[in-house]
């Protein structure tokens, strides 16, 4: 074993995932050719780190396990990084639409809360104003 390497308890602290996510993503096949030691207990390199890294950025980025296994098998089958950075550069401009379009949303719903609010704060002013008169009314009887 090289000194970078780790077993699965040193990467999961390092990178801040579970266990069990780590050896998911094995089973989906997002970690090709990790390998073994004796005992059967995975060892991770250099590369399995990086990996792991990207996986989890593209993860934060907005994109589906599925989504990331088209990307592995993309570059598999054709051995391509620029195959693949297509490919991602099409999934994640699909992402920023998706966001500016929840960002106009989001927009939208502040506008409407905020007018809201504002007639909310009116009425609430108006009720206060017709309990100060009646109280008035009531102290001059």
């Amino acid at each position: 074993m090289k000194p970078e390497d780790g077993l699965i308890a040193q990467v999961c602290r390092k990178l801040g995932l579970s266990a069990r996510t780590v050896r998911y993503y094995e089973e989906l096949g997002l970690l090709p050719g990790v390998r073994r030691r004796n005992g059967r207990r995975r060892v991770f390199g250099a590369d399995e780190l990086e990996r792991l890294r990207f996986i989890q950025r593209l993860k934060q980025l907005g994109l589906t396990l599925e989504e990331i296994g088209q990307l592995n098998a993309v570059y598999g089958i054709r051995d391509s990084t620029r195959v693949m950075l297509e490919r991602l550069r099409e999934l994640l401009s699909t992402r920023l639409d998706d966001v500016a379009t929840k960002v106009r949303e989001l927009q939208a719903l502040q506008s409407e809360m905020t007018i809201y609010r504002a007639r909310v704060e009116r009425r609430i002013d108006d009720l206060r104003k017709r309990e100060e008169d009646k109280s008035y009314a009531n102290g001059q009887s």
